[in-house]
């Protein structure tokens, strides 16, 4: 039994020295292999969304544009900061591909207010109305005619929150929007994130937006947004003190936290 868990302990260990091997292999392959561009693409509505674009240095041959849309952040911001690997996969990095990343609208470095899993509009009558789907459409007409050796087709990928802006980037409807992969996306927010089949997830969600929330308005920043500190690691003991949901302002958040507030002010499914 005890050489059984020697022998496992061994396998964790090699895998994981494997793992970072890879990742610093994979890191000194994309400065040798890519060069960094940083856009403002304008929409449609004339705000700009921050654009992070890695091309292969090799340009004797056109090549497909993988797109990552997020509200996360397209960190490392910077010409001479680049992400430690590029794409879903190490295969993708050394296949070879235009990398985009784009901060959505309304965070981190892209002008507009954030929404919430924006709604999609049946319609577009006026340059106005806009969604992620029409972001999706400006920013993939904008890097075909801008990028040069892109071969014209565009993929998008996504995990989370990501996976939301790939299904949404399907309602965009570019004609060069070839291959779409949402994975793990929100689908709903009252269904299966935010809330769960209608019940409210207290504590995923008051731990989650104090650090998500970095900006409320139309600036752009590379500012990172202050993690909430419940002085316990007693989860249940803190919020049986807190009590109803209205005190997390009262005692803790004080009203500065919209997104927070539009969820205890709209708690039904509509």
């Amino acid at each position: 039994m005890k050489k059984i868990a020697v022998m496992l302990l061994l396998c964790l260990f090699f895998v994981q020295v494997s793992a970072q091997v890879n990742a610093d292999s994979d890191s000194v392959y994309v400065k040798a292999n890519y060069q960094k561009f940083e856009y403002q693409i304008p929409m449609r509505d004339g705000k700009k969304l921050f654009t992070s674009v890695y091309v292969p240095k090799d340009q004797s041959k056109k090549y497909p544009v993988m797109m990552d849309r997020t509200p996360y952040s397209v960190a490392p911001y910077g010409l001479d900061q680049y992400k430690r690997s590029l794409g879903p996969s190490s295969f993708f990095l050394h296949d070879g591909y235009i990398f985009v990343y784009q901060d959505v609208r309304g965070r981190w470095m892209s002008e507009g207010i954030y929404e919430e899993m924006t709604p999609e509009k049946d319609t577009h009558p006026t340059n106005n109305d806009v969604d992620e789907g029409t972001d999706t459409y400006d920013t993939i007409d904008w890097l075909l005619k801008n990028l040069p050796n892109n071969n014209g087709k565009v993929g998008v990928w996504g995990i989370s929150y990501p996976g939301f802006y790939t299904t949404t980037a399907l309602l965009s409807r570019h004609p060069a929007l070839v291959a779409a992969s949402p994975q793990a996306p929100i689908a709903d927010l009252y269904r299966d994130d935010a809330f769960h089949n209608g019940a409210f997830m207290l504590v995923a969600n008051f731990g989650f937006y104090p650090g998500f929330t970095n900006r409320q308005d139309e600036k752009p920043t590379q500012r990172r947004a202050t993690e909430f500190n419940a002085g316990t690691e007693d989860g249940y003991d803190f919020f049986m003190k807190m009590g109803t949901l209205r005190n997390s302002n009262t005692m803790y958040y004080k009203d500065t936290i919209r997104l927070w507030n539009e969820m205890l002010d709209h708690p039904d499914y509509d």
